[in-house]
């Protein structure tokens, strides 16, 4: 049942009150009585007497409060300390000032009023630009001549730490070692070098001396590109140097015409060499063929002119006749025979004649090597040919010799 409840237990009452009325409890009991159960908890002596003592009654609510606030001050303390790091940053504690510790990207905490942070972006390309003053872009080459350079930096950040704390100013520690560096490498190369062909070579070498002396200095600092934007001979003698490049530029032009023609030129030589060596191989092969078949001609007669002297002769004297007299224009007629009429086709005859002075005009002018060595000549060889049906039926037997 209630403890207020009519007829119930006496002295039920929750908040310690003896008297037995049925009306709400005191409100000042009710915060006396919490007040003791807290001090309890933090080691207090709770209670005291009801009647006698009152300052130390007085003095709970305001050690309570003071409690209170100092948990709540704490909670506010301690929850200014959480910081966030973005992808792509880094944050420098420092403790008393002194550089602590590095922490990466993410929920972060420090000891307010002990430590603070600083935030460094450490994926930003960041650039620099060196030669726009003629200060900063006239240099010195090696052979005494002076070059108009521009060059472009790209770097980032690499160590935070050493970004903040090492160096003043790390951007014009940048500028200061870029500059020497440019002056440096150009100092050892020539001006044509540096004009041409190593460009790429130089930019590269400059980069690499920059990238040495910033690691020397701790600059905290990386350079991901160095290019030689331009590199060209002072503007009061620039005309100079475009004469002195296209000249080169023609050079260089001739030369490959040359070559061009070279490579033309040579392949053919040997080309016509290779052909006249085979020619003349061929010639070689084909006279020493002709001697042996003559060679064995002449003995194959005289094998026969010893059997039969007078047959084997006059078949000889016959042979050579008939080559003699097919190679002119003249006809013999034998008139003792008779008187018959004889059909002389003349036309024929002369263009037969006229074929035959071509072709050997044709051979005796021809440009092969075989016509320039002797014994080519279609004369040099016996050879046996028949006048034409109508030349033979025009000419009679011979019947006998003369």
């Amino acid at each position: 049942m209630a403890w207020n409840e009519p007829g119930g237990p006496k002295n039920n009452d929750p908040w310690g009150n003896k008297n037995n009325d049925q009306g709400p409890p005191d409100l000042d009991e009710v915060i006396k009585n919490l007040n003791n159960k807290i001090a309890k908890l933090f080691g207090g002596k709770g209670g005291g007497n009801r009647g006698g003592g009152g300052s130390s009654s007085s003095n709970q609510p305001s050690t309570i409060i003071f409690v209170i606030a100092a948990i709540i001050g704490i909670a506010i303390w301690a929850m200014s300390g959480i910081y966030t790091v973005d992808q792509g940053k880094k944050a420098v504690v420092l403790q008393f000032g002194e550089a602590y510790k590095t922490v990466d990207a993410g929920i972060q905490w420090y000891i307010p009023l002990i430590q603070s942070y600083q935030i460094v972006d450490v994926s930003a390309s960041r650039s620099l630009n060196i030669g726009g003053s003629t200060h900063e872009a006239l240099m010195l080459t090696k052979d005494e001549n002076i070059v108009d350079i521009k060059v472009a930096v790209q770097y980032k950040v690499s160590n935070a730490e050493n970004f903040l704390f090492k160096v003043r100013d790390p951007g014009f520690v940048l500028r200061q070692v870029s500059e020497s560096a440019v002056r440096e490498v150009v100092g050892k190369n020539k001006m044509d070098f540096i004009l041409t062909e190593g460009r790429s070579q130089i930019a590269a070498k400059i980069g690499k001396l920059a990238q040495e002396i910033l690691d020397r200095y701790k600059t905290g600092l990386l350079i991901t590109r160095f290019t030689l934007q331009s590199a060209k001979a002072p503007s009061q003698v620039q005309h100079a140097f475009e004469d002195v490049n296209a000249a080169r530029e023609d050079k260089e032009r001739y030369i490959n015409i040359a070559q061009a023609y070279r490579n033309d030129v040579i392949p053919k030589a040997r080309g016509y060499a290779a052909k006249q060596t085979a020619g003349s191989e061929a010639y070689k092969a084909r006279v020493i063929a002709e001697a042996e078949g003559e060679v064995s001609r002449f003995l194959s007669v005289l094998k026969e002119y010893e059997k039969a002297p007078e047959v084997t002769r006059d078949r000889l004297y016959l042979d050579a006749m008939e080559t003699v007299y097919s190679n002119t224009s003249k006809v013999m007629v034998d008139t003792k025979g008779g008187n018959n009429i004889l059909y002389l086709p003349l036309d024929k005859m002369m263009r037969a004649g006229n074929r035959k002075t071509v072709k050997a005009s044709n051979s005796t002018g021809s440009g092969d090597a075989e016509n320039y060595l002797p014994g080519t000549s279609s004369q040099s060889k016996y050879r046996t040919s028949n006048f034409n049906s109508d030349t033979s039926r025009a000419r009679p037997p011979l019947r006998e010799r003369r």
